[in-house]
């Protein structure tokens, strides 16, 4: 992973003038999370309070040239967006910083996300997926570049000239989406066959998942010693990583040693808000093997204040991925809870029958391990 040289970003947000202003700051703390995790240095941020984005700039020209001035002030690099904009409102933007003369780029909060997941990749699948996003969020994009050509040009021996790009420009996308899509097909029938082996050797399967950032990765080491990157980041894991739970010695109230049954457990992407339905539908191949495990273990950040909307975030993305299996909720990072805050979320949430552990530190991992053993056995 080659990780850029530290940018400078301005980060702005258009929020409904009745939004929280916990969630709104919790908006702006991911956002900028997330663009910490890309390497951007975070210069400043700008929220604007208006029900409506602006249909031409999302922000309209006012608060646009706001910006623009800040950026050369600052001297930033990025001028990052909290919201997904439409492709007609990123190509207005990037019109007004071009005459502006701003060495600023433009992106959106799927164009940022799509850049630390190009950092992240570490596999031929994972890369695929990620072009393939990539070329469902850009082609639009390009289609609109191609209407404004085409308007510009004003008259006779311009538009043809124009059009012409753009069919050609679309040819070019939709050859590529079909070849990068024959290529995960091929990915998804092997994941396929290994699944189909696992099942006829009577593994059972066991899926991770949760939202970005809450553990995953760390707990799936301490089930199975894989040694997966567990990193202090959002989307430190894009593709799929399988290892062996390794079982604590078992032995019954005889004394008589028990072997349990191998079980793999797989650790994938994780999810976030608003995540957009061309990354689902990009990693739907990765996100197979979490759909066909037998058991979900659903983790969550125990010490998040916010746990609520993150639990509603993943359970939203699996009903729409259809995974209906059992799952387990595992409600990591325990050491950092008092013991009245523990016992206060046990009571909270006791309908989800959560664990409680520590991934870092192996409390509770043991009790999660029973848990585990008994919902494969049901």
């Amino acid at each position: 992973m080659t990780t850029p040289a530290a940018l400078r970003a301005i980060l702005v947000d258009v929020a409904p003038g009745q939004l929280d202003p916990d969630e709104l700051a919790d908006r702006m703390s991911e956002l900028e999370s997330l663009s910490m995790t890309y390497g951007s240095l975070v210069v400043v941020h700008r929220v604007q309070r208006r029900d409506t984005p602006d249909y031409s700039t999302f922000v309209g020209k006012g608060k646009l040239d706001e910006l623009v001035g800040l950026g050369a002030e600052m001297k930033a690099d990025l001028l990052i967006f909290g919201n997904q904009l439409k492709p007609s409102q990123i190509f207005n933007v990037q019109e007004v910083l071009r005459k502006a003369k701003s060495k600023m780029q433009a992106w959106d909060r799927l164009d940022l996300i799509l850049k630390i997941f190009q950092l992240h990749a570490d596999s031929p699948e994972s890369r695929l997926q990620i072009r393939l996003a990539a070329i469902k969020h850009m082609g639009p994009r390009i289609f609109n570049m191609g209407i404004e050509l085409d308007r510009q040009g004003g008259g006779v021996g311009t538009s043809g000239i124009g059009e012409t790009n753009l069919e050609i420009m679309r040819r070019h996308l939709k050859e590529e989406e079909r070849m990068i899509r024959s290529r995960l097909a091929d990915c998804a029938r092997t994941r396929g066959q290994h699944r189909a082996r696992r099942a006829r050797q009577g593994l059972k399967t066991v899926g991770v998942v949760g939202y970005t950032n809450v553990g995953k990765s760390t707990l799936m080491n301490a089930l199975t010693g894989k040694g997966v990157l567990a990193a202090d980041m959002l989307f430190a894991t894009l593709g799929t990583r399988v290892g062996k739970m390794k079982w604590d010695s078992y032995v019954d109230v005889e004394g008589n040693f028990l072997r349990r049954p191998d079980v793999l457990v797989n650790d994938t992407v994780g999810f976030i808000r608003d995540l957009p339905p061309q990354l689902v539908e990009a990693f739907a191949s990765t996100l197979e093997d979490s759909v066909e495990s037998d058991l979900l273990l659903h983790v969550v950040d125990g010490s998040d204040p916010r746990l609520e909307e993150k639990i509603a975030v993943v359970d939203g993305i699996l009903a729409q991925i259809k995974a209906i299996q059992p799952r387990l909720f595992v409600f990591n990072k325990s050491d950092r809870l008092s013991p009245a805050v523990k016992k206060r979320l046990a009571k909270k949430f006791g309908e989800l029958q959560p664990c409680f552990v520590s991934a870092v530190a192996g409390d509770g991992l043991g009790s999660l391990k029973d848990r585990i053993s008994k919902e494969l056995a049901k």
